[in-house]
């Protein structure tokens, strides 16, 4: 079965993907928002879902430290009900703190210059992201 996983933003969406067999996360895009026509988020999502056969997503849930749910949090969870509406797929949402820190940590080991970061951090936060989660039911 294959997972996708998204780290869901205001601009952006970082999207990942699970191997067949659900061990490990590879980075796939980072979907630019559209602020004047979101169907284009999900036209994305859909040809994804048909590219690598999708059948669940996971979902980055932005907590805060303390555990509750924030506006940001919110956001997220609205956005996965609309995903799981319109794809009729199984979503997860996962804890995503920490996350980007991750991933921001990940790029500077790998002496990746500011510009290049900025590119692919949000599809390196839904590697880390999806990784989480497989590596949570691979135990």
């Amino acid at each position: 079965m294959r997972i996708l996983g998204l780290d869901v933003g205001d601009k952006t969406i970082g999207v990942s993907v699970s191997d067949e067999l659900g061990w490990t996360a590879q980075a796939v895009e980072v979907i630019r928002r559209s602020e004047n026509d979101p169907e284009e988020d999900f036209n994305r999502l859909s040809q994804l879902i048909q590219q690598y056969s999708i059948e669940k997503f996971i979902i980055g849930l932005p907590k805060n430290m303390n555990g509750t749910i924030g506006p940001r949090g919110e956001l997220c969870q609205q956005f996965a009900e609309e995903v799981k509406a319109r794809t009729g797929l199984p979503v997860q949402m996962w804890d995503e703190r920490l996350s980007t820190m991750a991933a921001k940590r990940t790029l500077l080991e790998a002496d990746m210059s500011r510009k290049k970061r900025k590119q692919v951090i949000d599809k390196v936060a839904a590697v880390v992201i999806l990784q989480g989660f497989l590596d949570s039911q691979n135990r």
